[in-house]
């Protein structure tokens, strides 16, 4: 009997998580699999039991189609049904005479985007192999499933899915080969399209995001109205180190979404740049690029097209090796002209691991995962001071110039945010986000690999900052600073937006870098343990001659004839007397709360409080109320949860971003903030977790084991 998975949850998924990456798992040859579905084992089962896959986890059904435009009652997706190519012709093929850009051409679905992308990832046959495993087909071995791999979010996934593709009056919906019995690409999109929650979460986007998901590299964007002036060169090494690029043209109100120019250029529409040359024209050299509409046929119809008569003033050998005549989509045109009539331009350096080639010069790297979570670690930009401190922070170390004799780095900070296009079935979509960075080397008052506080950030400047804050997936800026230590500070643009991220920084000179966070550690006051057979108790070094004799006097009010209070007893008292402070908002102490307690002050096991155990807990509460109203600063009675941060470091508790998220979950109201009795709470169980745990670690190494009654 197969030996059936154990699925980890919550932090031990995270770990197990972890541990996985340290052992390769997540690398291009060691990938992922997607939904927990393996291609090997599955395919073996349809070859054994002669049947064809279907996939349950992404069926053929309206809601893997889309969800508004493309969703079960819209008229685009009407009368479509789900086929195999082995219904759509005779003698269907996985790829025909090798993958070439000329094998993508768009159906109804706005995802030009991505199969300009594609269409890149076709001139280099080892990356579209990464994406695209060798030894699928229909012959041999067919079983109706296919697998595919795309980077996502800092490890490659491998995708598996059923070959039943959505088909509307004969003909495929989407995606096609102009060869219509080939169906790599059509496969390739359904899987994106699975890895995104369904097709219609493909539609409108940015070349760079399909490079990405395809290479792991790392995108740059440039203005073509600011174009810098050795632009030309740098697209040439592009080119040549095998690099991806798109480029757009902008649109400048709706009506222009997918307008055709005069000269037969598309406007919002994603095109490939495929090639570079220099002609001699005319007793000058002409630069040209080349470029690829994945339309197929819409071209440009300008100087250098393909019926133009600028090639008639070329060397006969130059044009015979450059020129097309066919409606392919490809064409040429000039520099100028192209950057004259385009806007953007994108390109996809790739990561060492991508780029086969001794010869070229290979990125050094580093990858974060983070997060920005509602109340504790989601700050806002720099125009919140009172919460950007909070948002993650992470340190890299330029310690080698670009050249001998300039105190110059040169390095590019990516930041992308994950999961997105998933949740716009949700009504979501992509958040603002951008970085910026601080010097930290030259000031006093950091210590190294602590999460630096609001009052550094009141008092310094920026250095650096991405070029603007913006709703795409991903934003990335390519710098230069001196030599130092930096700090860079990733966000959304307005706090309490929530997002998970992957922060990326490419240097071309080794720079190590490290993840800011607070050592969880209490200054607390001291207290003697003693131990029962089964677990560690607190008792403080008090004895009733110690209490005054006023406060003897009210605990025998309090308590009664047992000379002990309950929980009950201990919920009454707490309530009354936090009734009479009018500045306090709470809704009171729970049973729940006093019980707790309870739990953590009795150390002889009675569920009660004498004497001595109520005064240590009182005391405790009048220094917890001290704390409270020291950092309530607008005097509203709670507490936000960023100023929950502050008041636990004063209270001497200082915590991990995770951790604090974790107690911003559960301590919070709806609205973000922290009454008195929650504050309470959350105190006296940190304060007594910390002390158990100090108690349990007799080395002090940071470390204990638990039998199954201390747990």
């Amino acid at each position: 009997m197969a030996e059936q998975p154990i699925y980890a949850t919550g932090m031990a998924y995270k770990l197990r998580s972890q541990w996985d990456r340290n052992e390769g798992l997540g690398q291009n040859h060691n990938a992922v699999k997607f939904l927990g579905q393996d291609y090997d084992s599955l395919k073996a089962q349809c070859l054994q039991s002669g049947g064809l896959f279907e996939d349950s986890l992404f069926p053929a059904v309206a809601s893997s189609l889309g969800f508004n435009e493309l969703g079960p009652r819209s008229a685009k997706t009407s009368g479509v049904r789900w086929m195999r190519p082995t219904e759509l012709c005779k003698r269907p093929e996985f790829i025909v005479d090798g993958a070439t850009r000329t094998d993508i051409c768009q159906g109804a679905l706005g995802d030009c985007w991505l199969l300009a992308a594609i269409a890149s990832l076709t001139l280099n046959d080892n990356l579209l192999h990464r994406v695209v495993p060798h030894g699928q087909g229909f012959q041999q071995g067919y079983a109706g499933i296919f697998h595919f791999q795309f980077w996502q979010f800092g490890e490659w996934v491998d995708v598996v899915i059923d070959d039943r593709l959505p088909v509307k009056d004969g003909k495929l919906l989407f995606v096609h080969s102009a060869e219509g019995t080939e169906f790599w690409s059509a496969l390739m999109e359904k899987a994106y399209a699975k890895l995104n929650g369904c097709y219609e979460a493909l539609s409108g986007g940015s070349t760079c995001e399909g490079f990405e998901d395809f290479t792991g590299g790392v995108t740059e964007m440039y203005d073509l109205n600011k174009a810098p002036s050795d632009l030309f060169s740098i697209i040439r090494r592009a080119v040549e180190r095998g690099s991806l690029l798109g480029c757009s043209i902008d649109i400048t109100s709706a009506n222009d979404m997918e307008a055709v120019t005069f000269k037969k250029l598309v406007k919002g529409h994603a095109y490939s740049l495929t090639g570079v040359e220099e002609v001699s024209y005319r007793g000058n050299m002409t630069r040209l690029v080349r470029i690829r509409n994945p339309w197929g046929e819409v071209e440009w119809t300008g100087a250098w097209s393909d019926n133009s008569r600028e090639w008639d003033s070329i060397d006969a050998s130059s044009r015979s090796r450059l020129q097309n005549r066919s409606e392919d989509g490809e064409f040429w045109m000039s520099f100028n002209d192209f950057l004259r009539e385009f806007s953007r331009l994108e390109i996809c350096n790739l990561t060492a691991d991508a780029l086969e080639s001794s010869q070229v010069k290979k990125w050094s790297s580093s990858l974060f995962q983070g997060e920005w979570r509602r109340g504790s670690t989601a700050g806002g930009c720099r125009n919140y001071p009172a919460s950007f401190w909070l948002n993650p922070q992470f340190k890299i170390m330029l310690q080698n110039p670009d050249k001998q004799g300039s105190p110059d780095c040169s390095f590019v900070v990516a930041l992308m945010q994950k999961d997105r296009r998933k949740k716009r079935r949700e009504g979501q979509d992509m958040e603002t986000i951008g970085f910026a960075l601080y010097e930290v080397s030259s000031t006093q008052t950091w210590s190294s690999g602590v999460h630096l506080k609001r009052d550094f950030f009141l008092s310094h400047a920026s250095s650096a900052r991405s070029e603007t804050f913006i709703n795409l997936r991903e934003v990335s800026s390519r710098l230069k600073l001196p030599k130092g230590e930096y700090i860079i500070v990733p966000s959304t643009f307005e706090p309490n937006k929530e997002s998970d991220f992957v922060l990326r920084v490419f240097s071309e000179k080794p720079a190590d870098s490290e993840e800011l966070d607070d050592e969880i550690k209490a200054d607390l006051p001291a207290e003697v343990r003693r131990m029962n057979r089964f677990l560690f108790v607190f008792q403080v070094q008090l004895h009733e001659s110690q209490i005054d004799a006023s406060f003897k006097n009210l605990f025998r009010q309090l308590a009664g004839p047992d000379m002990e209070i309950s929980v009950t007893e201990l919920q009454t008292i707490l309530n009354r007397i936090i009734s009479k402070h009018k500045d306090l908002k709470t809704d009171g102490f729970s049973q729940e709360a006093c019980r707790s307690m309870i739990n953590l002050m009795d150390t002889d096991g009675t569920g009660k409080l004498g004497l001595t155990e109520f005064h240590v807990l009182w005391e405790k509460i009048k220094r917890y109320l001290t704390v409270f109203r020291q950092f309530d600063v607008d005097k509203s009675g709670t507490m936000s949860s960023y100023e929950m941060r502050m008041a636990l470091e004063s209270a001497g508790i200082k915590l991990t971003n995770h951790l604090f998220q974790l107690i911003i979950l559960r301590y919070t109201e709806a609205d973000m903030t922290v009454d008195f009795d929650n504050f309470v709470t959350c105190l006296v169980r940190l304060e007594t977790m910390f002390k158990t745990f100090k108690n349990l670690d007799t080395d002090g190494d940071g470390q204990i084991s638990l039998n199954f009654f201390q747990v």
